[in-house]
């Protein structure tokens, strides 16, 4: 179970976008769950893009802000989240984001309580993805990042959003300090392989994913599925990051763990008293 937080740069690189993509393709073991959190500062795009206004903002993130001062920020939490499963499955979940940009002072105090949220629910056999956006890695919500197993930088390979990435990149870096996994997710748009934005930019790419407006509008506004979209380019290159993902999540901690005991440690030194 794991923490992923997703961050862009300017130019829209398609950090929803993305985020949709690795919750619809996430691999779930039996009784397992994935949760996509918006929090991003400027606002959730996902209430009226990819469910098209069907839920009213009943349901989302300034709610727990309104809870956390009442003390029942874990109880809440569970009660904003929707399902996104066509078959009602609840293992596919959405918290969505604030509706109002101007919500986002009201939020600071909650951002750390609810990073510690994010990283204890794997408990509950759950991981989650963190949309930061173009601001959330930043500022008040930076935590979600801190507490994160690994930061994917989302951009497309432009020049435009190359430069835009770079100036993120050394920012989070200094932010992180080794604290999560760093590595990109690139939108591939531009001219740019995957070895010429690793070189130029000093972080491993974790995976690309084909630029195709069409099927992206699926998961960004709720366009109508075409057909054979769950075996589309994208949905199979989002697929394959899911899985590179939660290796980097396994090699992550697998470094971080303690190591096993020596032989002196495992068993009683004859004679010891």
């Amino acid at each position: 179970m794991a923490v992923i937080a997703l961050a862009g740069g300017l130019g829209a690189p398609g950090v929803t976008t993305a985020a949709m993509a690795l919750l619809m393709t996430w691999p779930l073991p039996e009784g397992h769950r994935v949760v996509l959190a918006e929090a991003d500062p400027d606002g959730g795009a996902i209430l009226p893009g990819a469910l098209q206004g069907t839920l009213d903002n009943s349901h989302g993130l300034r709610n727990l802000a309104i809870a956390a001062r009442q003390g029942q920020l874990g109880e809440a939490f569970w009660r904003q989240l929707v399902d996104v499963t066509d078959a009602g499955t609840r293992d596919r979940l959405v918290l969505p984001g604030l509706y109002d940009p101007a919500h986002a002072s009201a939020m600071e105090p909650v951002w750390k309580p609810l990073a510690g949220l994010f990283a204890g629910i794997e408990d509950h056999r759950h991981d989650v993805l963190v949309d930061l956006g173009r601001r959330g890695a930043f500022g008040a919500s930076a935590v979600l990042a801190q507490r994160a197993d690994v930061v994917l930088m989302v951009a497309r390979n432009t020049l435009r959003s190359l430069q835009s990435a770079h100036v993120r990149l050394s920012a989070l870096r200094e932010l992180l300090g080794g604290s999560a996994e760093l590595t990109m997710l690139l939108v591939d748009e531009g001219p740019f392989s995957k070895e010429e934005v690793r070189k130029t930019l000093g972080v491993p790419v974790a995976a690309v994913v084909p630029w195709r407006p069409k099927e992206a509008a699926v998961l960004s506004d709720g366009a109508e599925q075409p057909r054979r979209f769950e075996s589309s380019e994208l949905m199979r290159s989002a697929r394959s990051a899911a899985v590179r993902v939660q290796e980097l999540v396994a090699i992550r901690r697998s470094r971080l763990a303690p190591p096993p005991p020596g032989p002196a440690q495992g068993r009683v030194i004859s004679g010891a008293r």
